[in-house]
């Protein structure tokens, strides 16, 4: 038997339907933008491989950096030890993130990433009530009741249950919603809703402990982008209702929107952000929380009750930290920096060519950064339109990979494409922009 035909007797792949599913595409070795198969085929690899790969594969920098670490250290218990990769990486991570955070959770990948940023907030509150049931006689008080998040509609967070908690009511969550602890949800806001946002905000302030969102750009839920004004309007309010702010950086860190980091285009800084994918250049699994002075100060009291319980085996595995210290030094060179800015303008370039040229045959052609999307309009808007299944095969005989959020088509390559692979990637999207569209009346 091939690999494919291995694969399909023993493996249960993600997000993927099992019945008469087509077999797994044997990869045998990838390189920079590059993909090959066991035919020898290869594949420009347009969305990262889910977002993480943002310097390429098997790229040799990173790889020598793993390498010398395993000779050294490969894991070690991080409650009583720590090691060096980790405190470099906490050390550099507060200098770039975007507010004046002061301590760094380490933890596996982006879902637990927001468990953790989660469980702080949620925490964060019960401790603030312990202190005043003490200070008060042991009298509740309002900060006991804040148990609930603020969260946008069309979110997506994640996979584990709280992360599917504060996730929009989906298909993703849908054979769990009877178990999943209630959430405010609201609109991204616009012109015609902010006003009522800031109502819905003021009305339920009392018992919100922290709201939390994709800054700038929702990701699994199809790629939607909102206006950074009008987030920073509804940011002014929740601060000042005390109400932590929880910024999902997992899909938008690491240079993905033009920036850095997506809060970069607030005023309005959060208190805890979450990240993952291009944390280590999607070289290995690892997840990080960060959180200002005040959330970490809430945890530190002769009271053990107050502690931080939470962890996991593999938190801060010097393996990973030590790749996420070598995609940091490639991230922030000034060659990265500025292929980063040759993306955004190249996807500007592109969206208003295509805009000018494509007689409205695509809804909501849009881009951020190195993120450019649109959605095709056939069938039904969303998730299980089979628009996606189709699309993916035919960019494969074109030689690129992509994967349709369903009718959402979008394209987020790694940094290191070239501009002849950039343009192939162009050419795929007016091809299929061509052969898959309708137009909008």
């Amino acid at each position: 038997m091939n690999l494919s035909e291995r694969d399909i007797n023993v493996v249960w792949h993600p997000f993927t339907h099992q019945k008469n599913m087509l077999p797994a595409i044997p990869i045998v070795k990838g390189e920079a933008t590059l993909l090959f198969d066991e035919k020898g085929n290869h594949y420009v690899d347009a969305i990262s491989s889910w977002w993480v790969t943002i310097h390429g594969h098997a790229h040799p920098y990173i790889a020598q950096k793993l390498y010398e670490q395993a000779m050294q250290l490969e894991q070690v218990i991080f409650a009583g030890f720590t090691h060096e990769p980790a405190v470099k990486l906490a050390e550099r991570l507060l200098t770039i993130l975007p507010n004046k955070f002061s301590k760094i959770f380490y933890s596996d990948n982006g879902s637990t990433s927001v468990e953790v940023a989660l469980k702080m907030a949620l925490q964060y509150w019960w401790n603030e009530s312990k202190n005043e049931k003490q200070n008060n006689g042991k009298q509740e008080t309002s900060n006991g009741d804040r148990k609930k998040i603020l969260a946008f509609n069309n979110s997506y967070h994640g996979d584990t249950f709280g992360s599917m908690s504060v996730s929009d009511r989906s298909i993703f969550t849908m054979a769990f919603h009877d178990l999943l602890f209630d959430v405010i949800f609201i609109d991204t806001p616009t012109t015609e809703n902010i006003g009522a946002l800031k109502i819905v905000v003021a009305n339920n302030a009392n018992e919100l402990a922290a709201f939390i969102y994709e800054p700038m750009v929702q990701g699994a839920g199809g790629i939607n982008m909102y206006d950074a004004g009008l987030m920073d309007e509804l940011l002014t309010v929740i601060k000042q209702e005390n109400i932590i702010c929880i910024a999902d950086e997992v899909m938008t860190g690491f240079g993905r929107t033009g920036r850095l980091f997506a809060s970069e285009y607030f005023l309005n800084k959060p208190d805890i952000v979450c990240l993952s994918k291009g944390l280590t250049g999607g070289t290995m699994a690892l997840g990080a929380t960060a959180c200002t002075q005040k959330i970490y100060d809430a945890f530190v009291n002769d009271d053990k009750l107050k502690t931080f319980f939470h962890g996991h085996s593999f938190t801060a595995n010097p393996l990973a930290c030590a790749v996420a210290n070598a995609s940091l030094d490639l991230l922030l060179r000034e060659d990265c920096l500025q292929k980063m800015e040759w993306i955004t303008e190249q996807n500007k370039n592109f969206v208003q060519q295509t805009s000018n040229t494509n007689d409205k045959k695509t809804k909501d052609l849009r881009t951020l950064g190195t993120i450019l999307a649109f959605e095709i309009e056939i069938g039904e808007n969303g998730y299980l339109n089979n628009i996606s299944s189709e699309i993916t095969a035919y960019a494969l005989q074109k030689n690129v990979y992509i994967r349709p959020l369903g009718n959402t088509v979008y394209i987020m390559p790694p940094y290191c494409i070239t501009a002849t692979e950039l343009r192939s990637v162009y050419n795929l999207l007016e091809e299929i922009i061509e052969q898959y569209s309708k137009s909008i009346a």
